[in-house]
């Protein structure tokens, strides 16, 4: 009897032992080194193609151009390229070709007057609109406004390295080094300064904010990019820490609004603010649960998945039925979280909602606020791409001049508004540091 007590006890630390192998394992994989993994392969995927009937789809036939530039004919040969018959005209068939001109930079040359006031004897010197800077003599060879706009977008939105952009400028008949794209994009994100501070204002005054943060580096060492948006701005940070301290660098500590966020505890400190938790985490956790196939930890996964569900459709009712609904789901996760659980992970599922039951609804109060923070990791999904393939930032001035550069293009895209042309106008102006918003509302 002894001997089989103790074979138990070993078998049951043995099994507890692998729980929490397994258990790490899937943490492991939601971490930031792979956040965005589509997992194994499918073993049975579905067909490659258009599908057929109504499910077809519109074709994606390019459509003729509006100006033609150039007509070029190709007339029939003399003879049957086949049998070497004679050829008999039937008609004239027509095809569109849009190509890429030859790449021609254009370089030009500013005569600018140097002369002295007549009283005071200070130097006084010319400025034409199309000039980006007054320097001369050593500094006087200067890389365009459009050239260099396009060298922040391929850098900071397209994820190309500055070496990686110096050689397709280069291609283009612009010859320029990947250090000075770099002091350029320094020079940028110092002029882009009123711009980001004003969109981080509008978030910051916004009813709803959505929060996310994730995994970034400066010369190496780990810290992390802070990111709150809204419908029509964004805002960007990177921070050292993973703290509350680093949250409040772009959403106040006394913000009173709503935060849609996942389940981070940190989040929680904002004490004067409506709290969502995303749905789209729990529902996730649950069905991992239920998966592993726990044989004490079934029930309570099932009975969180189908209220969130349930939670998930009420947003279609009517206001009154919509606020009965949640009322009885929210009765529903009390009675989940008051019943004692019987195994750790159905404990720790608990204990989360515990936490976060003031989060779990506050969707259905309030139309305008999404159940999940689908906004956040949308925004931060293209910077971790981008962070693959250049791995952070070498510098902290470089970790600031990439917040700026991200707010700015991001909020230009969520707005309709041309991004180049904003940074344009920017290098363009005398008085660049008293410029806001470049077109941004």
């Amino acid at each position: 009897m002894a001997d089989r007590d103790a074979k138990v006890a070993e078998q049951a630390e043995r099994l507890r032992k692998l729980e929490v192998l397994v258990e790490e394992l899937r943490r492991r994989g939601k971490r930031q080194a792979a956040p965005f993994s589509k997992g194994n392969p499918v073993l049975k995927p579905r067909t490659p193609g258009r599908k057929s009937g109504e499910a077809h789809g519109r074709h994606g036939h390019r459509s003729a151009p509006g100006r033609i530039d150039r007509e070029l004919e190709a007339p029939l040969p003399d003879c049957c390229p086949d049998c070497g018959g004679g050829v008999v005209f039937d008609r004239w068939a027509e095809q569109f070709q849009t190509e890429l001109p030859e790449p021609v930079p254009v370089v030009t040359r500013f005569r600018i007057g140097i002369g002295h006031c007549a009283g005071c004897r200070r130097r006084v010197q010319g400025r034409h609109p199309e000039q980006t800077s007054d320097a001369l003599g050593a500094a006087a060879a200067q890389l365009g406004p459009h050239a260099r706009a396009l060298s922040h977008w391929l850098h900071y939105v397209l994820g190309l390295s500055f070496g990686k952009t110096s050689t397709l400028l280069g291609r283009l008949g612009v010859p320029v080094t990947a250090g000075a794209l770099s002091s350029g994009a320094q020079s940028t994100g110092l002029a882009l300064v009123p711009t980001t501070t004003a969109i981080r204002k509008a978030v910051a005054s916004s009813a709803v904010v959505v929060m996310d943060e994730t995994g970034w580096r400066i010369a190496g060492w780990g810290a992390w990019l802070w990111v709150a948006t809204t419908a029509d701005h964004t805002a960007y940070n990177v921070a050292w820490g993973r703290r509350f301290a680093d949250a409040t660098d772009l959403v106040p500590e006394d913000y009173d609004g709503t935060i849609a966020r996942d389940g981070y505890v940190v989040y929680r400190n904002y004490t004067n603010a409506t709290h969502q938790t995303c749905t789209a985490h729990l529902l996730r956790r649950c069905v991992e649960m239920i998966e592993a196939d726990h044989p004490q930890g079934q029930a309570t996964p099932r009975q969180v998945k189908t209220l969130l569900i349930e939670a998930l459709a009420a947003r279609e009712l009517p206001d009154a039925e919509r606020a009965v609904e949640a009322e009885r789901i929210g009765a529903g996760f009390d009675a989940i979280i008051a019943r004692p659980q019987h195994c750790d992970p159905d404990r720790r599922l608990v204990k989360h909602l515990a936490n976060e039951r003031h989060a779990l609804l506050s969707f259905l109060a309030d139309p305008n606020v999404d159940a999940t923070n689908w906004r956040a990791e949308q925004a931060i999904r293209p910077a971790v791409v981008n962070r693959k393939v250049f791995g952070g930032n070498r510098t902290e001035h470089g970790a600031a001049t990439q917040s700026r550069m991200m707010t700015y293009f991001r909020t230009a895209v969520q707005q309709g508004v041309d991004p180049i042309a904003g940074l344009v106008a920017l290098a363009r102006a005398p008085n660049w540091h008293t410029i806001s918003g470049l077109g941004l509302t």
